[in-house]
């Protein structure tokens, strides 16, 4: 599953001194949009010489879960500026899901995603398919149909809503077998969540809000591994936060069901205790969980329960978190942020290597979507989807490291290591010395 490549002409780069995956230095030669020599003392050969010495350098990240708003929703974000927020993040590609305005749920809305994606140009934008017509969870979409477009759509979800009718849901899984699709599921029993604001628990006792319980996220990843394991289909679970759903993964993987998983950097880094300020930033779906969660799921992703890292980049207008909380919409935006949580919670840490780090934030998610071209080795032949990344600064993130529409970040004013210092899509730079260029390779 490709995109056409951006119009611009790739350069010809020597980037001097990267540590490829974190491990020893060498120098990689990008050429006609591909890594064409990986070495020490490469030579020049009329290339622009890039100094990265000591930087980490990484295949372009991949996020399976962002929300890019367009169409529809453009007060909130854009193709353009999400594209613009993924480079600066260091991504080359991401997923796009599809509650839009239309819902992406035909073929022509995820074609019309595929070209303005291509049209921007910072990275690959992937549009997911929704699972059913409007998100409305009564009828399926036209599955078939956005699988056989030129998007050629693999990753189907409701996200934001679940899939919450068994019959619909194993009639999906079953469908998406005939393409190698996977049904990505937004694990929420909505009847047990009505009306609620937070993870339910002491804490949401001692505030008085509604809380949203784990077992409403736990039951429904039990039944759907149940239906994957039945119908012998592809399943991934989104935004897993509970150590219960940890342990269910972890027992269905050892079944042998296929399905994988991914979390968030807010719930590898950040607790339900932040809520006590009702700070309308932290209010998420599915919410902040419990210290015990944030240690279950950081076992999780390093011993392999979880699959992937994924941002949920959710971005809202000023308005919808200027407000009191029960009023406050759901979501973060997290394409900037995403390397330094992943630096900070579990490099830093000593749970994840860099080589770790490029198998769940590139390798893993495209092999998900089944996006070719992407998540490949820093090796020769390979496309120069690259980002290097400089892991020694600690620094305060603010709202000037934000390049999307909207700033409902929950790290402003918060310090966090690292700073990505290049990214280069197709062999174009997208973004030089930390900043984001005006269009892609149009460096002065």
């Amino acid at each position: 599953m490709t995109q056409s490549p951006p119009t611009a002409t790739p350069e010809r780069l020597l980037f001097r001194g990267a540590r490829i995956d974190g491990a020893a230095a060498a120098d990689i030669l990008v050429a006609d949009g591909l890594i064409v020599e990986v070495g020490a003392g490469l030579s020049r050969n009329g290339a622009t010489e890039i100094d990265v010495d000591g930087l980490v350098a990484l295949p372009g990240l991949v996020d399976l879960h962002t929300h890019l708003r367009e169409p529809g929703y453009e007060a909130s974000e854009t193709i353009l500026t999400g594209s613009r927020a993924a480079a600066a993040g260091g991504y080359a590609a991401v997923f796009a899901m599809p509650n839009t305005s239309p819902v992406a749920d035909t073929a022509g809305v995820v074609e019309q995603e595929l070209a303005l994606g291509e049209a921007a140009g910072f990275v690959t934008v992937q549009p997911i398919g929704a699972v059913t017509v409007g998100q409305k969870g009564e009828r399926m979409a036209e599955l078939g149909a956005m699988a056989d477009s030129r998007a050629r759509v693999r990753v189907f979800s409701d996200d934001g809503f679940c899939v919450w009718d068994p019959l619909i849901m194993r009639r999906a899984l079953e469908y998406v077998k005939a393409f190698d699709g996977v049904i990505a599921q937004h694990a929420q029993d909505p009847r047990l969540t009505e009306g609620a604001q937070m993870n339910e628990g002491a804490v949401s006792a001692e505030l008085g809000l509604t809380g949203w319980p784990a077992v409403a996220e736990e039951s429904i990843i039990a039944r759907d591994v149940l239906l994957a394991e039945h119908v012998g289909s592809r399943l991934h679970v989104c935004h897993l936060s509970t150590a219960g759903s940890v342990e269910i993964i972890r027992w269905a993987k050892k079944r042998g069901v296929d399905v994988t998983a991914e979390v968030t950097p807010h719930h590898l880094l950040l607790t339900e205790d932040l809520v006590r300020d009702y700070d309308p930033r932290f209010k998420v779906n599915p919410p902040l969980r419990r210290e015990e969660d944030v240690r279950a799921v950081r076992e999780g992703l390093a011993d392999g329960t979880i699959d992937i890292v994924a941002t949920d980049h959710a971005p809202h207008p000023a308005e919808a978190k200027a407000c009191e909380w029960g009023a406050a919409a759901n979501g973060m935006v997290g394409l900037e942020s995403a390397l330094r949580v992943v630096q900070h919670a579990m490099v830093d840490t000593g749970m994840l290597t860099w080589a770790d780090v490029a198998r769940v934030m590139s390798r893993e998610p495209a092999r998900i979507g089944r996006l070719a071209g992407h998540g490949t080795p820093i090796t020769v032949g390979h496309p120069a989807h690259l980002v290097f990344h400089d892991p020694a600064p600690m620094r305060t993130f603010g709202t000037a490291d934000l390049e999307g529409r909207s700033v409902n970040s929950p790290y402003v004013g918060r310090e966090l290591p690292g700073a990505i210092r290049w990214t280069v899509y197709g062999g174009l730079v997208t973004v030089a010395d930390g900043a984001v260029l005006d269009r892609p390779g149009a460096r002065s």
